[in-house]
């Protein structure tokens, strides 16, 4: 966020480095009480099928108001429960590893996270890199947060798989 992301965020053409090879497939955005949260976007390779697990992907959150990272780590870590059951332990170094990945943002940052079957997370802040990656399964369960039928959001999920206009 020439730097690729500057570009991007100010409406320009250039992709930013870490959605290089990628195309957006679907986008939407996340209102809580009528406030606008983020805008979100899936970028692929190829087009996802039905099973998303065995696609390399990468979501975009353009957020409009400032939140703090911590607390984006502990409602993404609620969220992910909303999946099935995760064992303590687990759950435990997954918010560690997102309390660092996440930091506190502001209206037009952009976190992206990218997600590839069997490998840990990586995550970018307006460009930049960020520490402490998801392990493979975590970052499975933390992009079910969006992808998985479990989502609190199913409209949301919708419109990022492309299944409704």
């Amino acid at each position: 966020m020439v730097v690729p992301g500057l570009a991007w965020a100010q409406g320009g053409t250039a992709t930013p480095a870490e959605l290089a090879g990628m195309q957006a497939r679907g986008q939407g955005r996340l209102r809580f009480l009528g406030l606008r949260v983020y805008d979100i976007k899936l970028w692929s390779p190829e087009p996802i099928g039905p099973d998303w697990t065995r696609h390399t992907l990468a979501l975009e959150l353009t957020y409009a108001r400032s939140l703090k990272g911590p607390l984006i780590a502990e409602r993404s870590l609620k969220e992910m429960r909303r999946q099935g059951e995760i064992a303590e332990p687990k759950a435990k170094a997954w918010l560690a590893a997102m309390t660092a990945a996440f930091p506190d943002v502001a209206e037009n940052d952009r976190l992206v996270g990218r997600y590839a079957p069997g490998e840990p997370a990586r995550f970018w802040f307006n460009g930049q890199p960020r520490p402490a990656q998801l392990d493979a399964e975590g970052s499975r369960w933390f992009f079910g947060i969006w992808l998985s039928p479990q989502t609190s959001e199913l409209a949301l999920r919708e419109q990022l798989l492309g299944e409704r206009g």
